[in-house]
């Protein structure tokens, strides 16, 4: 049997027939509640409720009975429910959540799981061969699901994921194509259909959904610009669904530089229906295109490796863009509104891969104030 509680200013201990020392107190919603664990001696449990009493007096105490919850079912309802999540991330978070989160720690209650629980997940992750991307990716999910459950759910105390430098990327440099390069590539597509989609990607700076999701009235008649008012994003069980673009900032209109107007002009005469609402860029079938598209696999890989940049992918197109972009010295709001981003941080990145051709300027000014001072010294010395 047990003993007798002792009454104390906050809360009660009492000793167990095991030896160990249950707590407990009175929160604020008038019930009374254990803590979650026995503890070894009366000193250690008293340290425990002066804890739990400043939390109280500081406003920051929260239910323990509503982190009873497994974090798999917490973490579902959070992506079900978040606002503002486009249809593409809402599926990429499912993908993340059922491959790398449920079956290791989805299990766990909310108010189980601390920071070094959290380190061990992610360095397992690694461990069993996981990238560095992907692992990133999960745990800046996972971060911001508990930030929800601390903040604004008030369900924990603090958000576990505290682990530096896990939810950075560090991808390997991408590669980018010389101007030469990018006109050799769209000639070598196999089927012509293809090279206008090429010069787009690359000069209007457009993201796959982008591109694939033009429609006739997107593109100016004479081929000098180019809108952006919807992308395509494949979704599993779906297909191919039409919407919003990644951003609002991704609502945008580029200008074209004239010497890839003919070739725009050309496509809508020769490729794309009458109509307004025609897509600009579709198979043999007229449908639009699909990432797996055959026809477009096999010349990609064929042209890639005729200029030899077999490792090149579709998205490089649009890094390169927006490398060539940066190296125009355009301020980083115009390079932000060009390249269809809502922060600076894009922008900034590909200014500072810039910096090559920024170094040359710098040369030949310092070789130009060299001849210039060494005119002035000549000047000075000549005879009176």
């Amino acid at each position: 049997m047990a003993r007798k509680r002792r009454r104390r200013r906050f809360g009660w201990v009492r000793k167990l027939p095991s030896g160990r020392f249950q707590a407990s107190y009175l929160g604020p919603d008038g019930r009374r509640h254990l803590a979650p664990h026995t503890f070894g001696s009366t000193t250690s449990a008293d340290r425990w409720l002066v804890q739990v009493e400043t939390m109280i007096l500081r406003r920051e105490w929260f239910d323990p009975e509503r982190a009873k919850v497994e974090l798999r079912d917490y973490a579902a309802a959070w992506i079900e429910h978040r606002p503002g999540l486009r249809a593409s991330t809402r599926a990429l978070y499912r993908r993340l959540l059922d491959r790398y989160v449920t079956p290791r720690i989805g299990t766990a209650q909310l108010s189980s799981l601390d920071t070094p629980m959290i380190r061990k997940w992610r360095a397992d992750l690694l461990r069993d061969g996981v990238s560095e991307s992907m692992t990133a990716k999960a745990y800046r999910l996972l971060r911001a699901v508990f930030m929800t459950a601390a903040t604004e759910d008030k369900m924990i105390p603090r958000n576990p994921c505290q682990v530096r430098g896990a939810g950075l990327e560090s991808p390997a440099e991408r590669p980018v194509l010389a101007l030469p390069e990018v006109f050799e590539l769209a000639a070598r597509m196999k089927h012509p259909r293809y090279r206008a989609l090429i010069l787009l990607s690359v000069f209007g700076t457009l993201r796959w959904g982008e591109v694939t999701a033009l429609r006739r009235q997107d593109l100016a008649l004479d081929g000098s610009s180019v809108r952006v008012a919807g992308a395509f994003v494949e979704l599993p069980g779906e297909g191919l669904v039409y919407g919003p673009p990644k951003a609002r900032a991704s609502l945008r209109t580029n200008a074209l530089p004239k010497a890839i107007w003919p070739a725009i002009v050309k496509h809508l005469d020769e490729y794309v229906r009458p109509g307004p609402d025609a897509w600009v860029f579709t198979g043999e079938r007229g449908n639009p295109i699909r990432s797996g598209n055959r026809e477009l696999l096999t010349g990609w890989k064929q042209a890639v490796a005729g200029i030899g940049r077999p490792g090149l992918h579709f998205h490089d197109l649009r890094h390169t863009g927006n490398t060539l972009a940066a190296q125009t010295y355009v301020s980083i709001k115009d390079l932000m509104a060009r390249m269809g981003q809502d922060s600076a941080r894009a922008a900034l990145i590909y200014q500072h891969a810039s910096q090559q051709v920024d170094r040359t300027i710098a040369d030949k000014l310092s070789a130009l104030i060299e001849d210039v001072a060494a005119d002035s010294g000549s000047t000075r010395n000549e005879p009176g």
